[in-house]
């Protein structure tokens, strides 16, 4: 596939430690231009560039307002299972710091169906949020926010919505201080026109689709977006190459895109490594598709044609594919 993002470069202007692992980074442009327009729930790629020559490619989503393009700001939290880039964001990257992103991409953007927007943050989770707040202060239509994070030092940006224009829109539950989200509670009040919102680790994702499934909201009502790795679970499959037929052993915990770089088998562009931005897909030509990224539509992965090579595994024990 063609890369369809606009590559930039931007210098760091701000740097804020809103929680002992959360930072928060300010970005703009070095000549003053405006930076590409975006709406809420959008997220650029940003690519750094270590002394060692090593290359980390992330996903942030924009938490800054959209109708503010002089500059973007992005949440980062110190992963303790870092590839790199949240380490190299966090003890490399200062004020004066230059970075090379993408555009904008947006999977999470706000339904304009639904009547009440329901938003449920965990952790990092509460990023693509912040900017969508800023849609919401200025629309009509009602919603809330409901915030967890572990113990009060890990709520990042707290202090802004409790006393910013959401406050009365905002709920905090805090797992140190026994304040738990009880979702099949939010979820039972709930009308026809509310859509729900979830972003945050994957065991509070799987908990709000599961709940919200046993409820009988539809899943179109039902949002949701993590930036995560490949799983490290499932059998080992083999991987044809068709244009060479080069045949790669994929092993459990190792992602195809991994295994072909690792043949150097054939070159595959991949900007994010995390299934959000769409530049490693790549068709099938034999075999299923075990689906784990979020730049697919459901209808496209039961379709089974194509198929993002950095998260995505196989559901049968030989894939072909256009490569």
């Amino acid at each position: 596939m063609a890369n369809k993002y606009e590559m930039f470069s931007v210098q760091v202007t701000a740097v804020e430690q809103a929680t002992p692992l959360i930072k928060r980074f300010t970005l703009a442009r070095e000549d003053g231009a405006p930076m590409p327009a975006f709406t809420g729930g959008s997220h650029v790629i940003v690519q750094m560039q270590g002394a060692d020559g090593r290359q980390f490619s992330n996903a942030y989503s924009l938490m800054s307002d959209p109708r503010d393009t002089r500059s973007y700001q992005i949440g980062v939290r110190l992963e303790e299972q870092s590839k790199g880039g949240s380490a190299f964001m966090h003890q490399q990257v200062e004020v004066g710091s230059v970075l090379t992103i993408s555009s904008p991409n947006n999977l999470f953007a706000l339904d304009p169906s639904a009547g009440r927007h329901v938003l449920i943050a965990g952790g990092i989770g509460i990023t693509p949020f912040l900017a969508q707040l800023h849609e919401l202060e200025a629309g009509s239509t009602a919603y809330e926010l409901h915030y967890a994070f572990r113990s009060p030092e890990h709520g990042a940006f707290q202090a802004e919505l409790s006393s910013g224009p959401h406050a009365a829109n905002t709920q905090f539950y805090i797992d140190s201080l026994e304040r738990k989200l009880d979702l099949a509670a939010l979820f039972a009040g709930l009308d026809d026109a509310a859509h729900v919102y979830v972003c945050g680790p994957k065991p509070l994702i799987d908990a709000v689709i599961a709940t919200a499934a046993s409820l009988g909201i539809a899943e179109q009502r039902v949002h949701w977006e993590q930036f995560a790795a490949a799983p490290v679970t499932g059998a080992a499959f083999t991987v044809v190459l068709a244009r060479s037929g080069q045949e790669l052993q994929v092993e459990e915990g190792m992602t195809i895109l991994q295994a072909i770089e690792k043949s150097k088998a054939a070159k595959v562009e991949c900007l994010c490594r995390e299934g959000v931005c769409g530049t490693c897909e790549t068709m099938i030509l034999e075999g299923e598709a075990e689906h784990f990224d979020q730049y697919l539509s459901d209808e496209e992965k039961a379709s089974q044609q194509s198929m993002m090579l950095c998260v995505s595994r196989a559901r049968t024990a030989r894939l072909v594919l256009d490569l």
